[in-house]
Order: C-alpha cells, then sequence, then structure tokens
C-alpha cells in the first residue's frame, strides 16, 4: 500500500507541480495579455485624433473649400431647424405664428447679420464672439466670463444633439410605413438614445471628412423643402377660402381682442420663443478656417494666416488673404441668411393656413413635422418617405455637426487654461462624456422636441447677445458708430430675458453645465498648479550670448526680485550671495529676473530677455507662476548646455506660506 502509495506520489508529484508552474504561467500570460489590453484601449480611447471638420475647428486641419460648400457645413445645423420651427411657432403663437416668424426674419437681416459681419472681420480665424470677449475683458474677468458662455455653448450644442435627433424619431416614427410594417420602432427614447449611440460611435472610430456629405444632404432636403411650399402655396392660392379663415383666426385670438396693432404688440412678445431659428450665425464664424478667399492658399500662405493668431501685425500679402477670407464668410452669412428667412416665412405662412390645428398639438400627425405632414397630404407616401428620409438625415448630421463644435471648443479653452486635465485634448473621452450628457437630457424631457425648444433657443440667444455686447464694446473702443450696435443689444436682451421667463428649463440646463464647468475648471486649475506651465523657452541675441560666455565654466544663477535694476543693487547682491554660499571670486554670476504677468493665464512661451548693467549680467522673463518659471528654464539650460545650473535663492520677508 506504502509502495503504492509511494508510486503515486512519485508519479503525480511531478505532474502536480509541472500543473502548478503551467497554470501559474498561464495566469501570468493572461496577465500580460490583460495588462497589454488595457494598454491597447487606454492608448486608443486617449489618442489624439484629429479634428473633425466642422465648427470650431483649428487653422489649417482641413482643406478650405468655396463658401458656398461651407454654408452647407452651417446649414445642417441652421437649414435643418424648418424640419421642428413650424411645428414650435404654431404652438407658441398660434395663428400669429406667420407674422411672429416675420419680426424674427427682419432681427434676423437687421440685426443678428450686421453683428455677426463685424465678428466675421475682427476674428477672421474663427474664435467668434467668446473670444472678443476674451480680449476685451482682461485677466481673470475675461476668463471666468469664457466660462460662463462656455456652458451655455454646451448648452446649445448638446441640446442640437438631442432636439435633432428627437424629430428625426419622430418623422420615423409617424411614417407610415414605419407604422404599417416596423411597429417595434414606436418608442420615442428607445430609437432617440439609438440615433445619438450611432452618432457617438461614429465619432469614436474618427469623423473627419464633412463638406462633401453636407453639400449633398443641404441640396437635396432645401430641393425638397421647396416642392412642398411651391405646392402648398399653389394650394392657398387654388382655395382663397383659407386666407379668410387665418385672418378670422387672427382678429378671434382671444390676445388681440380683433385690434390689428395688438396682433403686432402681441407677436412682438411671442417671437422670442422663435428663436430657434438664428442659430445658425455663431456657426456660421465658427466654420472661417474652413472658408477659401480670393484665392487657393499655399502652405506659405496658410503659415502666414496663423503667425497673425500671436498677436503679430500681419504683412499687406497676409493682410489682403484674410480680407478675401472675411469677405467670403460674409457672403455665406448673408446667403444663408436670405435663404433661410424666405423658408421661414414660407414655411410658417403655409404651414399655419393648411394644416389643422390640432395635428400640431402632442400625439397629432403634425407635431415636431409639420412639412413632412403636407408632403403625405399632398404627395403621398411615397414622395413623403423620401421627405422622412431626407429629414431624418439632415437632422441626424444636424447633430454630428454639433458634436464636431463641442470637440473642437473646448480643447480650444479650458486645457489653455490649466483648467482641464490634458486628456480632455483627445477626442474619444470627450465623445463619451457629451454621449452620456445627450442620453440625459433625451430621457429627461422624454425625447420631445417642443420641450426642449426653450433650451435650444436659451443657448443660441445668449450666444447672440454676447456677440452683440461684443461688437458694441468694440465698436465704441475704435470710436465708431456703436449706438446701432447697442440697440440692436438691446433688442437681443430683450428677446433672452423673456425666453428665459417663458421658459425657464432652458436656463436651469445651462446654469447646470456652468456650474459643472466652473467647478471643474477650478478644482483642475489647482490641481495642476505644480506642473511646468512653460511650453517653450525662447531666448533674444543677448540672452544667448550670456548663457554662452556662462557654458564655458560652472553655471551660477542667482534669482533675484529686481528693485532699482541699477549696477549699485546688483554690486550689493552678488557680494551677498558669494558670501553666503561661499562661491570662488573669479565665478561668473548671471541674474536671473522673472516679473509676475497675468496670473489667469496657465502656460505659454516664457521669453527671455537679456541686458548688461554695469557689467552685471542679467535675464529678465515674464509668467505667471514665478517659481515654474525658474524651473522650466533650469531645465532649458540644462538641456542646451549639458550642464547642470547652480541657482541661489532668497528668502522673501513676508511669511513662507503667503
Amino acid at each position: 500500500m506504502l509502495f503504492i502509495k509511494g508510486v503515486e506520489l512519485e508519479c503525480s508529484t511531478p505532474f502536480i507541480v509541472r500543473g502548478q508552474r503551467d497554470r501559474s504561467q498561464r495566469l501570468s500570460l493572461m496577465a500580460i495579455l490583460q495588462k497589454k489590453s488595457k494598454r491597447r484601449f487606454k492608448l486608443w480611447l486617449f489618442k489624439g485624433v484629429k479634428e473633425a471638420e466642422g465648427p470650431h475647428e483649428r487653422e489649417g486641419q482641413h482643406h478650405q473649400h468655396p463658401w458656398w460648400k461651407v454654408m452647407c457645413l452651417t446649414g445642417v445645423d441652421y437649414f435643418s431647424t424648418l424640419g421642428y420651427q413650424p411645428g414650435i411657432a404654431f404652438i407658441a403663437a398660434g395663428a400669429l405664428s406667420p407674422i411672429a416668424t416675420l419680426i424674427l426674419v427682419l432681427l434676423t437681416l437687421f440685426g443678428a447679420l450686421p453683428i455677426y459681419n463685424r465678428v466675421a472681420a475682427e476674428s477672421p480665424h474663427g474664435e467668434g464672439s467668446i473670444s472678443m470677449l476674451e480680449n476685451l475683458l482682461s485677466r481673470w474677468k475675461g476668463k471666468l466670463f469664457v466660462l460662463v458662455l462656455l456652458g451655455f455653448v454646451a448648452t446649445d450644442f448638446i441640446i442640437t444633439i438631442t432636439l435633432s435627433a428627437a424629430d428625426a424619431t419622430a418623422h420615423v416614427v409617424e411614417n407610415p410605413f414605419v407604422k404599417a410594417h416596423a411597429p417595434f420602432l414606436n418608442h420615442k427614447i428607445g430609437v432617440t438614445l439609438f440615433l445619438i449611440a450611432i452618432l457617438s460611435a461614429i465619432f469614436l472610430k474618427g469623423f473627419k471628412e464633412a463638406i462633401g456629405i453636407a453639400v449633398l444632404l443641404v441640396a437635396v432636403y432645401l430641393l425638397l423643402n421647396v416642392i412642398v411650399l411651391i405646392v402648398g402655396s399653389f394650394h392657398v392660392i387654388t382655395y382663397p377660402e383659407h386666407l379668410p379663415e387665418w385672418k378670422n383666426a387672427l382678429l378671434t385670438d382671444p390676445r388681440v381682442h380683433g385690434n390689428p396693432l395688438l396682433i403686432i404688440g402681441v407677436s412682438l412678445i411671442l417671437f422670442p420663443k422663435l428663436a430657434l431659428g438664428l442659430s445658425g450665425f455663431e456657426t456660421g464664424v465658427a466654420v472661417m478656417p474652413l472658408v477659401r478667399g480670393d484665392k487657393k492658399l499655399s502652405s506659405k500662405d496658410l503659415q502666414a494666416i496663423h503667425s497673425t493668431k500671436t498677436g503679430r501685425s500681419p504683412e499687406p500679402s497676409t493682410q489682403t488673404l484674410l480680407k478675401g477670407r472675411v469677405r467670403n464668410t460674409r457672403k455665406l452669412l448673408r446667403y444663408a441668411a436670405l435663404i433661410m428667412s424666405v423658408l421661414l416665412i414660407a414655411s410658417s405662412f403655409i404651414t399655419t393656413l393648411l394644416i389643422p390645428a390640432q395635428e400640431f398639438e402632442k400625439g397629432g400627425q403634425a407635431s415636431g413635422r409639420a412639412l413632412s405632414y403636407l408632403a403625405h397630404s399632398y404627395f403621398g407616401d411615397l414622395f413623403g418617405t423620401a421627405y422622412d428620409i431626407s429629414t431624418i438625415t439632415i437632422l441626424w448630421f444636424a447633430g454630428a455637426s454639433a458634436m464636431a463644435g463641442l470637440l473642437n471648443i473646448v480643447p480650444r479653452y479650458l486645457p489653455r487654461y490649466g483648467m482641464a486635465p490634458d486628456w480632455a485634448r483627445a477626442t474619444r473621452p470627450l465623445v463619451i462624456v457629451y454621449t452620456l450628457i445627450a442620453f440625459a437630457v433625451t430621457i429627461i424631457f422624454n425625447a420631445d422636441v417642443e420641450a426642449q425648444g426653450g433650451a435650444y433657443a436659451t443657448g443660441v440667444l445668449v450666444l447672440m447677445s454676447s456677440a452683440a455686447v461684443a461688437v458694441t464694446l468694440s465698436v465704441r473702443r475704435k470710436g465708431g458708430p456703436w449706438w446701432a450696435f447697442l440697440l440692436i443689444a438691446l433688442v437681443f436682451g430683450y428677446t433672452t430675458i423673456v425666453n428665459i421667463i417663458e421658459r425657464p428649463e432652458g436656463i436651469k440646463i445651462a446654469s447646470l453645465f456652468i456650474g459643472a464647468i466652473v467647478i471643474t475648471s477650478l478644482v483642475s486649475r489647482v490641481w495642476r498648479t505644480t506642473e511646468l506651465r512653460v511650453n517653450k523657452v525662447e531666448l533674444d541675441d543677448v540672452a544667448k550670448a550670456i548663457i554662452d560666455e556662462a557654458s564655458r565654466g560652472t553655471i551660477r544663477i542667482i534669482a533675484n526680485r529686481c528693485d532699482q535694476g541699477d549696477a549699485a543693487e546688483y554690486r550689493m547682491k552678488e557680494k551677498e550671495k558669494r558670501e553666503d554660499n561661499h562661491i570662488p571670486a573669479g565665478e561668473p554670476i548671471i541674474f536671473f529676473e522673472v516679473n509676475l504677468g497675468d496670473a489667469s493665464e496657465f502656460a505659454g512661451v516664457l521669453r527671455v530677455m537679456g541686458d548688461r548693467v554695469g557689467g552685471y549680467r542679467v535675464l529678465r522673463a515674464e509668467s505667471p507662476a514665478v517659481p515654474n518659471a525658474i524651473a522650466a528654464f533650469l531645465l532649458h539650460l540644462r538641456n542646451k548646455t549639458g550642464k547642470l545650473p547652480h541657482v541661489y535663492f532668497g528668502w522673501s520677508e513676508g511669511k513662507p506660506l503667503a
């Protein structure tokens, strides 16, 4: 027995040991594979993807295009509002909606257009009104104002994504073929979330080229809308009873008591609810880097234009190139505004006259899809389905344009302010964050188009009001006729306030975005204070000569807080440091002085200027953080000279923690 057991032990022990070793190796291999898999996922997630072609992209990221093609890119957002604007207008103003729409169009042509023509001229790189206000307001005031505006930008773009997806869903679930053959799609929230998820997946993979798709979508969509509106106009003319019925509805509206003057007065009060029709201007300026000027730009031209972003005065040739871009951007804004104005007035007038009022209500066949209702009614379900498909695709692409705008604008400001971690420059983490927010907004609003209209209008109006204020301040500083722009700013201010009072959900959502941005930004700023905060060190010729001389021996730097800046001061401080630190008399010394700059700036270029004062070598620089600047300069010296510099500090007279 013992022998058998012994044999068993003798035979099985190597097997057990080998099995344990194999199992250990397998576990070790699995751990390595898991680690590599996590690393690959992390690299994929945080990989800096090329910016999407769309609003707020940086200079020279993509090819430039003729202005009319870029107009189509802004048009997927601007023109796609025809999918829901007539229905929202009727719900807000009833029979008065054509009059209220006319007032909105007048504000578009004589208010928004002049404002954004000026914004285009003053921000030819596409920074828009946000950058104008940042430059007009100094230090922390400008940055806090930008953070608040970014909250409204986030509101505008996120609601564009969710509202467009919700209206696309309305066109899906109300389509007769879907009702007959795919009733399982009759779940608004589910379909809307699915459309947003597809949008997110495409951006996670990498969404870059947009112009070609936008031109096709806009051309088809506008053509179908023009056909529907022409046939609708024909019906209004053919059946003359429609006009008397509308006139009777106007005069019997309980808000006007049959008074024609009250019709105008009430429409002035109601038109802010229709402000969704103003959505294309900020985007129109944001895509300026994509607009080709009077000629196709070479890489040298692009470099010359890009150099003007740093504050350098442009050369005459560069100024001519920028003027060509501004001129064509103004064409883009003008023609987009004219096209949309005609379509807004025609769609509001025709849908109000031809669609029964009850069909606009929630659950009605025209709810969120007034023009689609007419397309099905007058052309049949085949044409109507083609119209629905066109509307769904352009609405979905409007969400893509909004996502591109978000992905491009956030890395432009927050990481530069030190108010976001560096991973915020990567596309994919931001896509995931925005998608989760869009999911939450969709669920909160129950994927309802009309319910989200107020929040969308709030974001649009605040941005337009800020643009009007920025232009007013800019024109006043330059001594121009600023009173006209002040009047426009007051009109937009009134429109914004009325919209907020009537529909406070917009300001509530914007407040959440603003609060989240401000809190996370300040926490991130504090967290990142120990970073180097210097992107690059630049030395002038004198500074280079001083360092070359010092690099022949031991490099000794005295960090000095400049008082008088004369030879007597440097003589006294040199004597003090040599005695305190036993520096040999023959060893050369360099004084390094850093003046405190704009503390609200986080990082930038450290420009070091050299000077010789009575035989003493002095290097001077300016930085928002003195210790960080000194550290960056010392690292630069080590890397350039290959020597470890010695640096000597002195205690300040105040408390160490002050």
